[in-house]
């Protein structure tokens, strides 16, 4: 005694079965590749964010200490040499304390700041990439 359905409830129900399944492959397969778009932009942002956080950060912190290193030179040659004296004062003179490239403003303090901007895009860079490789 077996008991199966009649073959017209058997077709439906692998039918409809069928279509689940091929939907669900298509969502999924769509699903994935969102997924994997949205980890190789977030990765990418995290590379060039961890490249170049630290340049700027290291040129802004350079650029800010450079004039108070050139002025603690200049206040001790200054009971050495007048001569001396003279070029220290026209190399603390020549520093700029600020840059202006096109529209754009930058100082030491820009530097550093877009530094840890860059440190904090590739903090969320990281995470957005381990939350979409979990997902793909």
């Amino acid at each position: 005694m077996d008991m199966q359905p009649p073959p017209h409830i058997t077709d439906r129900l692998l039918g409809s079965r069928n279509r689940t399944d091929s939907s669900f492959t298509v969502s999924s397969m769509i699903r994935t590749g969102i997924w994997s778009v949205c980890y190789f932009a977030f990765y990418l942002a995290q590379q060039v964010a961890e490249l170049l956080a630290p340049l700027l950060l290291i040129l802004g912190l350079g650029w800010s200490i450079l004039p108070h290193i050139v002025n603690a030179i200049t206040t001790s040659a200054a009971s050495a040499d007048p001569q001396a004296r003279d070029i220290m004062n026209h190399v603390a003179g020549t520093l700029p304390n600020h840059l202006q490239i096109g529209s754009h403003l930058i100082t030491p303090g820009s530097l550093i700041f877009d530094g840890i901007i860059l440190m904090v895009i590739a903090a969320v860079g990281a995470t957005v990439s381990a939350l979409s490789a979990r997902n793909m």
